[in-house]
């Protein structure tokens, strides 16, 4: 496998998605600004947009991708009744999952911005857009279903391009903002319920090859598909730390007026590098890695962990001091304009600082997850991910009085620089990595 070649495919595409993504946040930054009303979007917009984020960058993989490796091996049809089985489950678990939570909105949204309560209107809107938005959930995950099938017979253009939809739709109705006026962020929210399902119907096309879907919802499930649940959350909450952490903090944001959205924009910078040098190297070298190990081929193995690290730290390493250096600068280029005013940038540019800290631990957490996810192991990064977690809580919680909205990216830094540290020494305990002589010199 070309490491460097099906990184760059991947990448290639979420690089174009990200651009269009920027172009999407300049354009909501114009128009909403960090006012009541971007607060409110960012939130509805968060929640499916972290799944998205769970589900389609590498976390489903993580679990599915080396269960269904073994499938493969073992025919076509068994490869194919496995996929069948776990995606009615998905669909009855996720269909469920998303009619509870339409009738529980008013208590899902103040779990998730708690600060909303005091005021009416503003969690008023809060629950009519997470109404709206919601459903991406359901269409998003299924699309990385068929992502991850795509993945495991490594091809990567399709899946990585898919996010683009999403950008694409939003784009489209912010041209048409300023005849919308206050109804913008209810247009948006239904755009992004239309992108989940386009983005199914797009993957659908280029999975059918190696998939034929079967609905049947009279499921025996078998002790592969069993296994295969026990490693999934494991998997999500591990590999998505990252994201966790980010959605941590938004609920604990929600308590001071237009943080949500200054760690939005933030969020937004750094997120093109780490889809590179995190997720897009974790995603393409989990299939291979996994048959490798399967096949026991210790040098094969060997030459794509050091690799994988290598073009990892190659490519974190730099844009982190690039962002820690001119955060402000990048942060007023980009978003400078219009309802974004001159506090907007400071903030945002004080939270990108903090974030770019720890952008070389947010890519190695990816790598080295993908490392024991492909060695079957979704236990230990759990653990590990899950001390991360409550590390990040409690550093947010005890200083977020005295610090405000800064202390969540210096908390989600300091967690993931600790979790990565972990993960490493656990990886060399059990050997599942090994180091050349030659690593970071031969790149």
């Amino acid at each position: 496998m070309n490491l460097v070649k099906s990184t760059g495919t991947f990448g290639f595409f979420t690089i174009i998605s990200r651009l269009l993504g920027y172009l999407r946040d300049i354009l909501i930054a114009i128009f909403l600004g960090t006012g009541v009303l971007a607060d409110v979007f960012f939130v509805a917009f968060r929640i499916p947009n972290t799944f998205r984020r769970l589900f389609s960058e590498g976390t489903f993989n993580a679990a599915f991708v080396p269960s269904y490796a073994s499938e493969i091996g073992k025919g076509k049809n068994q490869a194919n009744k496995f996929a069948n089985d776990i995606f009615n489950l998905l669909f009855l678990g996720l269909f469920f999952l998303v009619l509870v939570v339409q009738i529980l909105m008013p208590t899902f949204v103040s779990i998730i911005a708690p600060g909303f309560i005091d005021d009416v209107d503003k969690m008023e809107v809060a629950i009519n857009l997470t109404r709206i938005t919601f459903p991406f959930l359901f269409f998003i995950s299924l699309a990385s279903f068929f992502s991850a099938i795509l993945n495991s017979h490594n091809k990567f253009a399709a899946a990585s391009a898919a996010p683009i939809i999403l950008n694409i739709v939003l784009i489209g109705i912010l041209f048409f903002s300023r005849s919308l006026g206050d109804e913008l962020v209810y247009y948006l929210s239904y755009g992004v319920s239309l992108a989940g399902i386009l983005q199914l119907i797009f993957l659908y096309k280029f999975v059918k090859k190696y998939f034929s879907l079967r609905f049947n919802f009279k499921i025996k499930i078998s002790n592969n598909v069993k296994i295969f649940f026990k490693k999934l959350l494991p998997s999500i909450f591990s590999s998505g730390v990252t994201q966790i952490n980010i959605l941590v903090g938004t609920i604990i944001a929600s308590f001071q007026a237009s943080a949500v959205s200054y760690l939005y924009y933030a969020d937004r910078i750094y997120q093109i590098n780490l889809a590179i040098a995190g997720i897009a190297i974790g995603v393409v070298v989990l299939p291979r890695l996994s048959k490798h190990i399967l096949s026991k081929k210790k040098d094969k193995i060997l030459l794509i962990q050091n690799k994988a690290l290598e073009l990892s730290l190659f490519l974190s390493l730099p844009a982190s001091v690039a962002l820690i250096i001119g955060s402000e600068y990048i942060i007023s280029a980009l978003f400078g304009y219009g309802s974004f005013n001159e506090n907007a940038v400071q903030n945002s540019a004080k939270a990108l600082y903090f974030f770019a800290i720890g952008l070389p631990a947010f890519s190695l957490i990816k790598i080295f997850s993908s490392f024991f996810f492909a060695n079957h192991n979704t236990k230990t990064p759990f653990y590990l991910s899950l001390i991360s977690v409550i590390l990040n809580i409690i550093i947010s919680i005890y200083y977020f009085k005295e610090v405000g909205f800064i202390i969540i990216p210096i908390a989600t830094t300091i967690s993931s620089w600790f979790n990565g540290l972990l993960l490493l020494i656990f990886l060399k305990k059990k050997i599942f990595l090994l180091l050349t002589k030659y690593f970071l010199l031969d790149l």
